[in-house]
């Protein structure tokens, strides 16, 4: 790799501060204080701006996504010595046995996605993603325990997601067949589970269905004439002219970009890499926002008015991709170009949505970066996709601080 303006020393050793210990000492300790659930099992997952619990329902997604992380976390030889070790296995424990307990519909083995405090079924949802959060965890636990039957689960799971994505049985439509459509949201978590599970539980059969969701995402989704990666298409990936099939997603398209260019990585494949980076210029490009920067969170593909009333605010999610995307592509090329994003995309976030007082971070600015609302966690909002980003971009940093180049 050769830097065009490399990522100073200085630099780097800040920013493996600012997430190592953003992870370890404020957003990991916010979740593990006020959001487990030391009598049912589990976590609660609506918090207030200081943890308060303001719903005691628990949305299922973020009880695998929890316990992943805490065995994730458990799982880095960085952190064997950590003080907090063994809690974190205790908790991701007791969180996997609440789902298996509460879970999933015994009559037809699908999982909830919504439940009560005491595991209660509220909620079912038309797609399987419960289930592919549910197997990441399983995956890690297996990893930290060695236990089989915790593997087995991890494979049910992720099979399960993906047979009722291609073929949803019992399941009714939400829209008619009058126009058929397809997401990107199904290939692009299939890439990211089968990793995980490949790392965890040496998943057989990963590389197999990468390569499907490479495919479609690379010949359905992406429109090169047009710099673009498209959220919603028809069956053979055409443009549907109507608000649903025009609406972007950056920060989800931003995310697939990672998750192709860690696929190159891993792979040694320059095509795999340039498709990521394919992926994240395009979307830089239509989500930056230039008047206040951010990523905005809905455009429109034809630059018209969007329907979604939000699509100008700002969430926490896609920032989080976005940080880890640009770094991977500075990473992976040397460009200063991304170097530069990097900065913008992290001191924007940083400047807007930490919580100085209570900690962790508001989910949802305004357009400004003002908050919307200072909700830390709901069904869509948990202890994920920020620790995440803090874990991935901490290991990318060390990596670079090993680069010579970097020396």
């Amino acid at each position: 790799m050769t830097s065009e303006l490399p990522l100073s020393q200085n630099r780097i050793r800040e920013l493996i501060q600012v997430y190592r210990d953003g992870l370890l000492n404020d957003v990991l300790p916010f979740w593990m204080n006020h959001a487990v659930d030391d009598q049912y099992g589990g976590i609660m997952t609506s918090l207030d701006r200081d943890g308060t619990i303001i719903d005691t329902d628990k949305g299922v997604w973020q009880q695998g996504r929890f316990a992943w992380l805490l065995g994730e976390l458990y799982n880095d030889p960085r952190l064997a010595n950590h003080p907090e070790r063994e809690r974190w296995l205790e908790t991701a424990g007791q969180t996997l046995d609440f789902i298996s307990t509460h879970c999933f519909d015994s009559s037809d083995g699908r999982m909830w996605f919504h439940v009560t405090r005491d595991g209660r079924p509220i909620r079912k949802r038309r797609y399987a993603f419960s289930e592919s959060f549910a197997a990441i965890a399983y995956g890690e636990f297996a990893q930290a325990t060695g236990k089989s039957e915790y593997a087995q689960q991890a494979k049910n799971c992720f099979s399960r997601f993906v047979d009722h994505n291609l073929n949803p049985v019992g399941t009714e439509p939400k829209f008619t067949d009058v126009r058929p459509s397809q997401g990107i949201g199904f290939p692009m978590i299939s890439i990211a589970t089968a990793q995980q599970l490949r790392g965890s539980i040496d998943l057989e059969n990963a590389d197999a269905l990468i390569d499907r969701s490479v495919e479609l995402i690379r010949t359905t989704f992406m429109k090169a004439d047009i710099r673009c990666v498209m959220e919603t298409v028809g069956p053979a990936g055409e443009m549907i002219d109507h608000f649903d099939g025009r609406t972007l997603n950056p920060g989800h398209a931003i995310e697939g970009a990672w998750f192709m260019m860690e696929e190159g990585k891993y792979r040694s494949d320059p095509g795999l890499i340039q498709t990521g980076l394919d992926m994240l210029d395009w979307m830089w490009e239509r989500g930056w926002d230039s008047q206040h920067g951010g990523l905005c969170y809905f455009v429109d593909v034809k630059g018209l008015p969007v329907q979604e009333y939000w699509h100008d605010m700002k969430f926490w999610w896609p920032h989080n991709e976005l940080i880890i995307a640009t770094l991977f592509a500075y990473q992976l090329t040397g460009k200063s170009k991304y170097a530069e994003q990097h900065q913008l995309a992290h001191d924007w976030a940083y400047q807007h949505f930490p919580d100085p007082k209570h900690g962790e971070w508001y989910g949802y600015l305004h357009r400004d970066g003002s908050p919307s609302s200072h909700l830390k966690g709901n069904l869509w909002k948990g202890p994920f996709h920020l620790p995440r980003m803090q874990h991935v971009s901490w290991q990318l940093l060390e990596e670079l601080s090993d680069t010579p180049e970097n020396n």
